[in-house]
């Protein structure tokens, strides 16, 4: 069975198989409309442990950009396409704010509060502990912030629905709306576990910065060590994904799980449509592939 990741876009999901992505999206004329590409397949020397976290981190943005775009333009959205400037313009000013309000601004919360309490400034554990609490606390209201618009509660729901339908396609059962609407919304390959384990990854991490470095080079440390933590982290939710058996996992798994609830909602059953369309566009595609590749080797020369 193929691990399935997927996405909630702009009325629609979108599923990711091995290297096939579909994306389904309901326009005005409440139609599903879907895009089916392929992923170009990546070198042995970027699949090992780690490093294929940072590999995958940097694939998903790409699909993911690309699956709101046309998401966007399909379900009537955005009328006109935007440029290759102004999209770029866009993820590099949303990098630059998401850099600025979770790196800077909790290592300068906690650098002043270094400035009133002695021991955060003499104890590297206790500055970088006060460090990730505040990045999570930034991260929650962030959540629930965005959680007020109508537009976000709808793509909320979609990733419900995405969720529901992957958990319904591990279980085995037959893809309706009925049968995957039995399932969870919850899902422990989530995107949303992968930010929270970042942050928490990042206390331990980050405590390796010299606590009698500057404040700039503390903050450009942090910034570089950003691959190597989400590689980290990719690597524990693989695994957790596939050790949900094991005590320590399932507990270590339980913050995301819970975080989870703030960034899914209860899909209606026209919204699980949609995820299982996009499910079983990527599954056929795979189920096509796997023919081809078997007809190719017993053709006789």
């Amino acid at each position: 069975m193929k691990d399935i990741g997927g996405q909630a876009v702009i009325e629609g999901v979108m599923m990711r198989a091995g290297d096939i992505w579909t994306v389904a999206v309901r326009n005005p004329e409440k139609e599903i409309v879907i895009r089916k590409e392929g992923v170009k397949a990546l070198p042995k020397s970027l699949k090992k442990p780690v490093v294929r976290g940072v590999v995958a981190l940097a694939q998903s943005l790409s699909l993911g950009i690309k699956a709101l775009l046309f998401s966007a333009e399909a379900s009537g959205h955005e009328e006109e396409k935007p440029s290759s400037f102004s999209l770029a313009m866009t993820v590099i000013v949303a990098f630059v704010i998401g850099i600025c309000l979770f790196l800077l601004l909790p290592l300068y919360v906690t650098k002043l509060m270094g400035m009133v309490f002695s021991s955060v400034n003499d104890s590297s554990l206790l500055f970088n502990f006060i460090d990730g609490i505040l990045r999570v606390m930034v991260f929650l209201f962030y959540i629930l912030a965005i959680n007020m618009s109508k537009d976000i509660k709808r793509v909320f729901q979609y990733h419900g629905a995405e969720h529901k339908a992957v958990n319904a396609y591990e279980a085995g059962v037959e893809l309706t709306p009925e049968n995957v609407d039995n399932y969870s919304t919850l899902h422990p390959r989530c995107g949303t576990s992968f930010l929270l384990i970042v942050m928490l990854m990042s206390i331990l991490i980050f405590s390796i910065i010299p606590k009698a470095w500057p404040f700039v080079w503390k903050f450009l440390a942090r910034v570089v060590l950003i691959p190597l933590i989400a590689g980290l982290s990719y690597e524990f939710i693989k695994l957790s994904s596939k050790k949900m058996d094991n005590l320590f996992i399932r507990m270590a798994a339980v913050p995301g799980l819970w975080l989870q609830k703030l960034t899914t909602g209860l899909p209606s059953h026209d919204q699980i449509e949609v995820a299982i369309t996009a499910l079983k566009g990527v599954l056929q595609e795979e189920s096509d592939k796997k023919e081809l590749k078997e007809s190719s080797g017993n053709v006789v020369a």
